[in-house]
């Protein structure tokens, strides 16, 4: 066990996905999908293979800083995992191109749920599993670096309570850490603890489905994006799930566990005296959910003031319903529509403006979870930032209250958020621009730019006028969306600060 934990962080990642492989080719002979179980286990015996070759020619390798190593290798696994996972896709697939099976498994792999097979029955049952497998192994690779590398280094949203500066670890009780515990050994303590949770709370979910009636296969598919919050679906969505309308009030009730870190890590990173009631971000996820829940429904109620016939109870609150589940599926960037969502605009007949649907991909959900998104804590900060420059406007003689933590939060944490607000607008800028020389027209542009970068793939079927198709854009544009997901999935800050000097030193 010692000598795989002291291989590159990239070796290991790669042989944990070939071994993955072995999931859709048993799924494959039990549904006696023979093609399908033939390549995923060839794949498994060739990558095992070119595992085992990678890691006795790297057994050796001491780099000279083991953060920097692994923030590499987690660069490297979003932008070239994604290349294996394909080859055994494109052969089990077969009347497809390999550069749509890659750009399918960067979706699935950054937990972004855009796919360009969306006709039904174009994917069998087990190569679906290996879209949903290879997401739902992705929110554990965040899930587990987001506390063992980002949190360490003040990356991914951890910048914005810590005094030092992004990428340069923190002040406090992060750099003793640094300082005391091994990276490597940090990133092993944190996976032997964080993934019996996400596997625990992915079967209790897929227990759950199945019990309100979802057939066993489609509950786990519909498991393990929520955990993941891929919104990878073998059926479309929730629109045609059987389970209905207590699936997906189980599957909301999971949606706290990409609003807030303390959901699941609470005490593993600093925070053992802060619940949930006092959790900024999830307070900050329910006064947003709340507001534009509201607003979609009084848009809608105010629509039906006019129709003839009056609506009865069961439609407002089945059209109450969809908006609150639709949401919060796309502020956790999920992207999941509810069965009910468009029961508002049959009941009011008005149509809902995807702009809502856009600006909550956006804000996306919390720091250390497997959501995207400019993140909740950086929006909080710059509330809390806005407030009190509000206050100084009314008395310039003010002090700023709420202690240490709270005035760093409204002073360099929203500095930084802003910086990273900017960049994030500038990267939507850069990635339209250059769909536009796709041939891409400007609306569809702006939307695929938003869903790439905030990890939201359904969000193209949704917030536009008309579904977009990821199967219609050129190929040229397709692989400008991957390598967008992989920014958007990595954040910005973490590959600006593989240039800095400093991880650079021994």
């Amino acid at each position: 066990m010692g000598w795989i934990v002291r291989l590159p962080f990239f070796v290991i990642l790669m042989g944990l996905g070939a071994i993955a492989m072995i999931v859709p080719a048993a799924h494959g002979a039990v549904m006696e999908d023979f093609n399908t179980m033939r390549v995923f286990f060839y794949g498994f015996i060739l990558f095992s293979v070119l595992t085992l070759m990678i890691a006795l020619a790297t057994a050796g390798y001491a780099p000279r800083s083991v953060a920097r190593s692994q923030l590499v290798g987690l660069l490297a696994a979003f932008s070239v995992l994604p290349i294996m996972f394909a080859v055994p896709f494109y052969e089990a697939v077969g009347n497809t191109t390999y550069l749509n099976a890659w750009f399918e498994m960067v979706s699935s792999f950054t937990t972004t749920g855009a796919t360009v097979y969306d006709t039904a029955g174009r994917l069998s049952p087990s190569q679906h599993l290996w879209r949903g497998l290879v997401g739902w192994m992705g929110g554990l690779l965040v899930w587990v670096t987001a506390v063992s590398i980002f949190a360490p280094m003040n990356l991914g949203g951890f910048e914005v309570r810590a005094a030092g500066n992004a990428g340069k670890g923190a002040s406090g009780a992060f750099s003793q850490i640094a300082q005391i515990a091994d990276p490597s050994e940090r990133l092993v303590r944190y996976t032997l603890t964080l993934t019996p949770i996400y596997v625990a709370l992915t079967g209790g979910l897929w227990i759950g489905l199945v019990i309100a009636g979802e057939f066993p296969y489609i509950a786990l598919m519909h498991a393990m994006s929520t955990l993941s919050t891929s919104g990878i679906s073998a059926i479309g969505g929730l629109y045609f799930a059987a389970s209905r309308f207590w699936g997906e009030l189980l599957i909301f009730c999971f949606f706290i566990f990409a609003l807030s870190r303390l959901s699941f890590s609470r005490g593993l990173i600093g925070e053992r005296d802060q619940g949930l009631r006092r959790d900024p971000e999830f307070i900050t996820a329910l006064i947003l959910i709340g507001t534009v829940t509201m607003l979609l429904f009084l848009r809608h109620f105010i629509g039906a003031a006019d129709q003839a016939e009056p609506a009865s109870a069961q439609e407002i609150a089945s059209a109450f319903w969809g908006a609150l589940f639709t949401v919060t599926s796309f502020l956790t960037t999920t992207g999941f529509e509810s069965h009910y969502w468009d029961g508002a605009t049959a009941w009011s007949g008005l149509s809902t403006p995807g702009l809502f649907l856009i600006g909550m991909a956006l804000i996306g959900g919390g720091v250390a979870t497997t959501a995207g998104g400019v993140k909740l804590l950086r929006i909080y900060a710059l509330y809390r930032h806005g407030e009190r420059e509000q206050d100084r406007l009314l008395h310039p003689s003010s002090v700023g209250g709420g202690g240490r933590d709270a005035r760093r939060i409204r002073k360099q944490g929203a500095y930084i958020s802003w910086v990273f607000f900017m960049l994030f607008a500038l990267s939507i800028a850069a990635v339209m621009l250059m769909l536009s020389l796709t041939g891409v027209q400007f609306e569809t542009a702006m939307v695929l730019a938003v869903s790439a970068l905030s990890t939201t793939g359904p969000l193209a079927s949704v917030a536009a006028e008309t579904p977009i198709a990821y199967s219609g854009i050129p190929d040229a544009a397709k692989v400008i969306l991957a390598f967008a997901m992989v920014l958007g999935r990595l954040e910005t800050l973490a590959i600006i600060a593989l240039f800095n000097p400093e991880i650079w030193q021994r």
